[in-house]
């Protein structure tokens, strides 16, 4: 659990900002660009249903991917001939690779399993129904994945496990009040809106079949209230304003790696051209879609407010599920610590545009210091712009 008291050691701390934006993290330090301002480990995670359904290996605990760099490259170019040199340069160890012995999901470690099975895994262990399209769970799974195709950006699963989590604590209060940190707009329009969104306009009739799937499929005894009309829809809210998603890649870590050998000229040049012509053939291939993907909870990122002009980044150095927040400027001593929660992309749309964005997505007017500037611009899409440009 994290309180609003002044985390000195740490370099930052959380207080109120308003009734509007709610929390918001400050720096209690100077951080330079480049700085790491924290690291932090999900309260939950899983991967993306239909990410797991194209064949994106990973960990069923951290999201580490299971496949080599090549096996990578081969999977997602299409082509089983591309080499891959510097193997060594590759983090993945198939050797440590375990899997349930009961339902077969795999795990980058024994210390991934254990911890998995002891947190929510023995809820969810599917015990040799992997394949029983009759399951419970896979019947939610299957459900949700026509509700909700790709690009993903939540997954029932992630709900699952919040239920499992509290099924198998000691102390089922405390793992409740661990998930009540996270803020979310319980205004009824609000928590409809975002749950539209979260499901697509075409399916949010839906929602009451999801919740009553999940109820056959797991023991709600500790969380009723998730699963009344309005606890429901509430609990969605919830991922769909809070889950940050999770990246990795085996291949950009070998990409990382080999990046920092000291190699002969010639080798680099050849190194650097390989490179560029697997991104080539993977983006022919796949389009956007080169990573494993997955979403989570984390309680501190969820209370780093959005900017257009962010100060601070988040990334996934390790391809596993820590989450960094680096500064990607300086930033003052008792400075906000904001990340963009649009992409680079949308950041250079106009505000109206930006606004749009934000307000479908997370049900908030954005009033950064950027926004403000362009408060007088006139209220049309970059769209638009670029057609009265034309």
């Amino acid at each position: 659990m994290i309180d609003d008291e002044v985390m000195a050691d740490k370099g930052f701390f959380i207080k109120l900002v308003n009734d509007e934006k709610g929390k918001g993290l400050f720096s209690n330090r100077a951080f330079k660009e480049g700085d790491v301002i924290l690291e932090e480990k999900p309260v939950i995670c899983c991967q993306f249903l239909w990410n797991s359904q194209f064949g994106y290996l990973a960990c069923d605990n951290c999201l580490k991917p299971l496949e080599t760099a090549e096996e990578n490259v081969r999977r997602l170019t299409g082509n089983p001939n591309f080499v891959v040199p510097h193997k060594e340069c590759c983090e993945v160890n198939k050797s440590l690779i375990t899997e349930c012995h009961q339902c077969g999901v795999k795990y980058c470690s024994v210390e991934c399993q254990n911890e998995a099975f002891q947190r929510y895994h023995s809820t969810l262990c599917l015990q040799g129904k992997v394949k029983d399209e009759s399951h419970p769970l896979n019947q939610l799974c299957e459900t949700w994945k026509q509700m909700h195709y790709p690009p993903e950006s939540a997954s029932i699963m992630l709900l699952a496990r919040m239920v499992a989590v509290v099924n198998q604590a000691n102390d089922k209060e405390e793992a409740l009040a661990m998930f009540s940190q996270f803020c979310h707009r319980t205004i009824s329009n609000d928590t409809h809106e975002i749950v539209h969104y979260l499901l697509g306009e075409k399916f949010v009739g839906q929602i009451d079949i999801l919740q009553q799937m999940m109820k056959e499929s797991l023991n709600t005894e500790y969380t009723a209230h998730w699963f009344t009309p309005d606890g429901f829809r509430s609990l969605l809210a919830l991922v769909g304003t809070n889950g940050q998603g999770i990246g990795t890649s085996s291949f950009s870590r070998w990409v990382k790696n080999v990046s920092a050998l000291e190699l002969p000229k010639d080798e680099r040049i050849y190194i650097d051209k390989l490179i560029e012509r697997i991104y080539d053939a993977m983006d022919e291939a796949v389009g956007p879609f080169l990573n494993n993907e997955g979403s989570g909870l984390y309680v501190l990122q969820s209370s780093v407010n959005h900017s257009c002009i962010p100060n601070a980044v988040v990334e996934f150095p390790y391809s596993n599920n820590t989450l960094v927040l680096k500064a990607i400027r300086n930033i003052k001593v008792g400075e906000e610590i904001c990340t963009s929660y649009l992409d680079e992309c949308q950041l250079e749309r106009s505000r109206h545009s930006r606004q749009q964005a934000l307000s479908s997505l997370y049900l908030f007017v954005c009033h950064c210091d950027k926004c403000q500037a362009q408060a007088n611009d006139p209220d049309i899409t970059s769209d638009e712009e670029e057609s009265d440009e034309d």
